[in-house]
């Protein structure tokens, strides 16, 4: 019986990897190598969630994981065959309860972020920052985030002795970027211990204070407020206490500028093997679900796609994880690894695939007379 029940579950395989023109033991980058007989009937009863495993623990191999991931999301296999029963268990849970609780709100900084300084410090760029880059002029990583960084206070209008909030500051990227070119005050929020203990360290000296604090803990007025890959972790069910938080702690003719990572269509949970290894809780806002949140609170000044640039921010992000593995290796598992590179590289499928998208929202409590400028170009790119 589990013989018959493999041959089909491998048929069925095939067949779905046929479509996005992945072979299975081809010689191509983004065909799969199996090495272990169970992945078949395991995958097939499982989805994304056993898929990943499955390569965590070795069962298959790929050459280039994101030009494989790209063919499966540019087919749109995940709306057909990911549908397993851990993604509706997923769902239910997010139904059922607020998974962003407060309660909740320091897991994934426990799961994810305190993953290791070490292993983001040779992972990202010298500035630390764990967002999409801005490619439009820059040649290298770190140019890209630079120009990020600084398209960012440029759409905030920021000024000397503002005062600017940071929530979701990681290890201090904007808060010391914005403190040193643009004289402003910066209050910082994170849920991560060791992102607050670094980005402390990195900021000494300037006016930065960094809190280890869940954002909805907030009652303090600010000049112009920024929350840069963050809003992932917010939820569906707390969008708009978030947009609240943010409405009554923006001065009044203050700008909000909200950078995410985007769904193309609305859900209420992640991908299964996301939110039990990466991004606990986690899930990606729609345009929709945006909008909702939004109205009547603010009015949208700007709106601007960054999607295309991900895939080369991951991708470098994965070069630097590689090229500095044998540093850091000790202090972690050859399972690890697996997952980390599943992760990268998954990612960088995705956004190639324009599956999902990177946003930044610039809003206003009522708008400007004259009419917001919006802003493509930055003015630092070295």
């Amino acid at each position: 019986m589990r013989r018959i029940i493999r041959s089909m579950a491998q048929r069925y395989l095939g067949n779905l990897f046929e479509k996005a023109d992945i072979a299975v033991d081809g010689q191509r980058p983004w065909d799969i190598r199996i090495n272990d007989q169970r992945f078949y009937e395991t995958v097939v009863a499982g989805g994304s969630l056993a898929l990943g495993e499955s390569y965590m623990d070795g069962w298959w191999d790929c050459q280039a994981l994101n030009q494989f991931f790209y063919r499966l999301l540019k087919q749109g296999i995940d709306r057909t065959y990911c549908q397993k029963f851990p993604a509706l268990i997923g769902k239910m849970k997010a139904l059922l309860c607020n998974r962003q609780n407060r309660r909740r709100a320091f897991q994934v900084g426990e799961r994810h972020y305190d993953a290791g300084n070490d292993l983001f410090a040779l992972m990202l760029d010298s500035s630390l920052t764990y967002s999409c880059g801005y490619w439009r002029r820059a040649e290298t990583l770190e140019h890209a985030q630079q120009a990020k960084l600084d398209l960012i206070c440029r759409k905030l209008n920021l000024q000397p002795g503002m005062r600017l909030l940071d929530i979701g500051c990681g290890w201090g990227s904007l808060a010391l970027f914005a403190a040193r070119n643009y004289g402003v005050e910066v209050v910082g929020l994170t849920v991560s211990e060791e992102q607050a203990h670094l980005a402390r360290e990195r900021c000494a000296g300037l006016p930065v204070e960094i809190r280890l604090q869940d954002y909805r803990e907030l009652d303090t007025t600010f000049d112009a407020i920024a929350s840069v890959g963050m809003f992932e972790h917010v939820g569906y069910k707390n969008y708009r206490a978030f947009m609240r938080v943010v409405q009554r702690c923006l001065a009044g003719d203050g700008l909000f500028l909200l950078h995410t990572i985007g769904a193309n269509s609305s859900v209420r949970c992640c991908d299964p093997w996301f939110d039990k290894y990466i991004f606990p809780n986690g899930m990606l806002p729609s345009i929709r679900q945006l909008g909702a949140a939004i109205e009547p609170l603010f009015i949208m000044e700007d709106w601007q796609n960054l999607g295309v640039d991900y895939e080369k921010t991951v991708l470098s992000w994965y070069r630097n994880f590689e090229a500095n593995w044998e540093r850091i290796k000790r202090r972690y598992s050859e399972r690890f690894y697996r997952m980390w590179r599943y992760y990268l590289l998954s990612v960088a499928g995705g956004f190639r695939a324009r599956h999902i998208q990177v946003w930044q929202l610039v809003l206003a409590h009522h708008g400007t007379s004259r009419g917001y400028r919006s802003i493509r170009c930055p003015q630092c790119v070295a």
